[in-house]
């Protein structure tokens, strides 16, 4: 018997999706690659490879991590915002790559809402107010009250336009003081300084600084989430000192812009499973990351959360990079 053409349009179509549907059942059934747009040794990286090994397991297949540095992480953002959406390669993304980059580059490497559709928001990991301990404060308010009697008072960090650079811009704002910043290329070299009393403030990850913290090189003024971090009981918050004060990293995963809803379904229970793994939440806590294991839509909304929060900082501080 003679098909008609829109019985065979119509049959092309249901056999189309049925294959479809038959490859989405099976993701995936080969490896993914994860990539961590910093070097390798750093939280997000140590974060990064945690969830990997995980996740792989979760999903049936390895996952490899791929580091690509550069541009402040845009350079791997980038490159996966440019990959084929086809859920094998993903982004763990951070603060830096979807709040503080698109706010700060001239020249914007990709749309961080437009060009990604978010799986999961994995961890807070929270960052630390600390002195040289020859600096004569003990607590926050102390620091302010020497920052407005002494203008030559500087700050380090891990660079300008990082989370840690406008950590201590906005605390600036939100404290009236002028505690000038001196940014370098990574966290060791900052502390390296201020271990040295070369510069006696810093702000840094609580993950890079606590060893020097529990050893006494650093005295920790205020860790920078709303709350205190379990790892540093003793340690307050900003924020109670500074009602309101609050930054953090935080790590995500990310997927190309136009990975099927069904991809992205899995790859979040995945992720999600992966963080409730009881030994993934005490290497976390090892280093005080805040599990949070969210849904696409949340993810969505803290990005979008976090930009609002980010732009004024950026606009005050006068934050441009080419």
């Amino acid at each position: 018997m003679m098909y008609s053409f829109t019985r065979r349009v119509a049959l092309g179509m249901a056999l189309a999706v049925g294959v479809a549907g038959a490859a989405l059942a099976e993701f995936p059934d080969r490896q993914v690659t994860l990539v961590i747009p910093f070097a390798a040794g750093g939280s997000t990286d140590v974060v990064g490879r945690i969830v990997a090994d995980k996740m792989g397991e979760n999903l049936g297949q390895q996952i490899i991590v791929q580091n690509v540095g550069g541009a402040g992480g845009s350079l791997g953002a980038g490159q996966v915002a440019q990959a084929d959406p086809d859920g094998y390669t993903i982004l763990m993304g951070t603060v830096a790559t979807h709040a503080l980059n698109p706010l700060i580059l001239k020249q914007k490497p990709y749309d961080p809402v437009e060009d990604f559709a978010p799986i999961s928001l994995l961890v807070l990991v929270p960052n630390v107010l600390a002195v040289n301990p020859e600096l004569p404060v003990n607590t926050v308010q102390e620091l302010i009250d020497l920052a407005k009697s002494d203008p030559s008072l500087a700050y380090a960090s891990s660079g300008n336009g990082t989370p840690l650079h406008l950590s201590g811009a906005l605390f600036n704002s939100m404290a009236g003081t002028e505690i000038t910043h001196i940014p370098y290329k990574g966290s060791g070299p900052a502390l390296t300084d201020v271990l040295g009393n070369q510069v006696p403030v810093i702000f840094d990850n609580l993950p890079s600084a606590s060893g020097h913290i529990q050893s006494g090189q650093l005295r920790a003024l205020g860790v920078t989430t709303a709350e205190r971090a379990p790892s540093f009981p003793d340690v307050p918050a900003i924020a109670e000192t500074l009602p309101g004060y609050e930054t953090y990293t935080w790590n995500a995963l990310f997927a190309p812009a136009g990975t099927p809803p069904e991809v992205v379904a899995r790859l979040n229970e995945a992720a999600v499973a992966a963080m409730q793994d009881p030994a993934v939440i005490e290497r976390m806590a090892e280093f005080s990351a805040q599990i949070v294991g969210s849904t696409p839509e949340e993810l969505a909304e803290h990005v979008s959360a976090e930009m609002a929060k980010w732009e004024p900082v950026v606009t005050e501080a006068n934050v441009s990079l080419d």
